[in-house]
């Protein structure tokens, strides 16, 4: 009976004790289940909330198969949204823009003229730009299709220059009204007295050139294109010179004689021709009178155009201050030509020009003001 009691009381003892060890199994159960699930929650892939488990062990109770949904624990509290930064995709690239055809470049916007600030002046109407390529040619007693001037406008030309008093007188004549003129200098007049091919430039006027020493090129020996080509280019290298600095691309013929082989030789230099549209043949007139009205009345029966005149010529110096007061009163505007890009003249030229210099000396190298100095007055 004994020994029944006592293995009774032994698997009492034992029944009791394994009983503690579930127990205690059971109440540690949900702090190792969040434990694990904090160690294998997958990452937050979407911007959205994501619905709270509630907490698995996999010591207790299998996973859910993959087919199946956890529950949500009632008690769990809901996770606050993540906002998560989105690349925002690249826009699509514009479609290429369908080729267009090409247009001529906008022209560049038209200036101002220049105030006059003479109580009396004109002022300009307007200045040209002037694009010499291939030689165009100007002046419609000759060429017929540059006619570029509106009614009542007029250009100031003048051959034969530079010349003493004259030049200076003409260009003082200009000045005083706010006007500007296009000078054709002879190439060797330019050498005799550069000061004034200077003067010209100085004043804003246009120089360009009227061969080295006023051959008809049309005549013996000129008719030789290589003889005219050098008196042509003579003048150009000249001129160039003389005034020291860029002069226009710009040519007249002597006596307005222009061989059809010097023309297209021009046309290859770049170099534009000009005749003109109202001869005043001032060069035959000894009276200032007579100058002006030679040219009011051309200029009233054609109403426009490209005057030439000489400042060589006294007379027409002496008649250029009211030559520009009957312009003015007449209503007629004077228009100023540049070229688009200056004259580049031929080494071979410049140098025939400098050996024209007899009178120089290789001594006379350093500048006026170093050699003369005036020390009392």
């Amino acid at each position: 009976m004994r020994v029944v009691v006592v293995v009774f009381a032994a698997l009492l003892t034992l029944g009791l004790a394994a009983f503690g060890v579930v127990a205690a199994q059971r109440a540690n159960a949900p702090a190792a289940a969040t434990a694990m699930s904090a160690q294998v929650a997958p990452p937050v892939q979407s911007a959205r909330p994501t619905p709270v488990r509630a907490p698995v062990s996999d010591i207790v109770q299998p996973q859910a198969p993959e087919a199946a949904k956890p529950e949500v624990a009632a008690s769990a509290p809901v996770a606050a949204p993540i906002v998560l930064a989105q690349n925002t995709p690249a826009p699509a690239p514009a479609a290429a823009a369908a080729p267009q055809s090409a247009a001529a470049p906008a022209p560049s916007p038209v200036k101002s003229a220049p105030a006059c600030d003479k109580p009396d002046g004109m002022g300009l109407a307007r200045t040209v730009e002037i694009d010499t390529t291939g030689g165009p040619a100007f002046g419609t007693e000759h060429f017929k299709q540059y006619d570029f001037l509106r009614d009542k406008e007029v250009v100031l030309t003048f051959d034969d220059g530079p010349w003493p008093e004259n030049t200076p007188m003409v260009i003082k004549a200009l000045t005083d009204m706010c006007v500007k003129g296009t000078f054709f200098e002879i190439g060797e007049h330019a050498t005799w007295r550069p000061d004034i091919s200077k003067m010209v430039a100085a004043a804003g006027m246009t120089i360009g050139s009227h061969t080295w020493s006023h051959k008809d090129l049309a005549r013996k020996p000129y008719t030789d294109i290589e003889q005219a080509k050098q008196e042509i280019e003579m003048g150009v290298s000249a001129v160039h010179m003389a005034v020291d600095g860029p002069i226009a691309p710009f040519f007249r013929f002597p006596d307005l004689q222009q061989p059809a082989d010097l023309m297209t030789y021009l046309g290859t230099r770049n170099i534009a021709i000009f005749s003109t549209d109202i001869d005043t043949f001032d060069f035959k007139m000894r009276k200032p009178e007579d100058v002006v009205k030679s040219a009011m009345t051309k200029l009233a029966k054609n109403g426009k155009g490209i005057l030439l005149m000489h400042d060589f010529q006294h007379a027409t110096a002496e008649a250029l201050p009211e030559l520009l007061r009957q312009l003015k009163a007449g209503g007629y505007k004077i228009v100023h030509m540049v070229p688009k890009q200056p004259v580049e003249t031929i080494a071979k030229y410049d140098d025939m020009v400098r050996a024209q210099d007899k009178f120089s000396n290789a001594n006379n190298t350093r500048p006026q003001t170093s050699v003369v100095k005036t020390i009392s007055e």
